[in-house]
C-alpha cells in the first residue's frame, strides 16, 4: 500500500510531502511542471482529478483506491491514517486552535496573498490596487505574529498538521507579502520549520520550490 502524491512544482503540494515525511508514511511522487508562459498546472493533472490542480493524492490498497484533492482534506485524511499523529492534543484549547488554523490558512490568509500576486501583474492599475491589498495582508500578519508570540506552534506546545497548513501562506508572505524581521515570532517559526529534517528531506524529493 503506497500513497502517490501528484506534485506540482512551486505549489501547495510541497506541504503534503513534508507531512508524509513527518509521519513516516511510504509514498511516491509523480511530478508535474508548470506551463512556463501561464504558470498554470499542465492538462495531465485533469486525468487524475477533474479540477486539474495539485495537490492530489491516490491511496491504493487491496480493498480499492481513493483519490483526494484539496490540501486541507488531504491533511485530515493523513492524520486519520496515521492514527491521530500530528493531530491536536487532547486539551480543549489546543483542539480549537488546531481547527482554527487548519482552515484559516486557505480560507482567510491565502486569498489576499493570491490576489496580490494576480494584481501585481496588471500594469498601472495593478500598482494602485496593491496599495489597498497590502493593508489586508498586514491584518493577517499581525494576527499570526500575536498568536506565535504566545506559544511555539500554532496549536500549542507541539507541532501539528495546523503548522503544516500554515507553512505555505507564510512562506508566500515572506516572498511577496511583506513578512520580514519586523515580525520576529513569525520569522522564528518559519526558520524552525525549515530546519526540520523531514522538511528538508521533502524539499530534496519534491524538486523546485521557490518559497523555502
Amino acid at each position: 500500500m503506497t500513497i502517490t502524491v501528484h506534485h506540482l512544482e512551486n505549489s501547495r503540494s510541497q506541504r503534503i510531502l513534508w507531512m508524509l515525511e513527518e509521519l513516516g508514511l511510504p509514498y511516491t511522487i509523480k511530478r508535474y511542471e508548470r506551463n512556463t508562459a501561464t504558470m498554470l498546472a499542465p492538462p495531465e493533472l485533469k486525468q487524475v482529478h477533474p479540477l486539474g490542480k495539485s495537490p492530489v493524492i491516490e491511496d491504493r490498497s487491496s480493498s480499492g483506491s481513493v483519490v483526494i484533492a484539496e490540501t486541507g482534506a488531504i491533511v485530515e485524511y493523513l492524520v486519520e491514517k496515521a492514527d491521530g499523529r500530528l493531530g491536536p492534543l487532547a486539551r480543549r484549547d489546543s483542539v480549537l486552535q488546531y481547527r482554527q488554523f487548519l482552515h484559516y490558512a486557505e480560507g482567510s490568509m491565502m486569498p489576499p496573498l493570491l490576489l496580490k500576486l494576480v494584481v501585481s501583474r496588471i500594469p498601472i492599475m495593478g500598482k494602485i490596487a496593491l496599495k489597498r491589498i497590502q493593508p489586508m495582508i498586514d491584518v493577517h500578519l499581525d494576527f499570526v505574529e500575536s498568536e506565535l508570540a504566545k506559544r511555539p506552534w500554532f496549536a500549542g506546545a507541539e507541532m501539528t498538521a495546523a503548522d503544516i497548513m500554515m507553512s505555505f501562506p507564510l512562506e508566500a508572505a515572506r516572498s511577496r507579502g511583506g513578512l520580514d524581521a519586523s515580525r520576529p515570532a513569525t520569522i522564528a517559526w518559519l526558520d524552525k520549520v525549515h530546519a526540520r529534517p523531514a522538511y528538508r528531506t521533502a524539499l530534496e524529493k519534491g524538486g523546485p520550490y521557490a518559497f523555502a
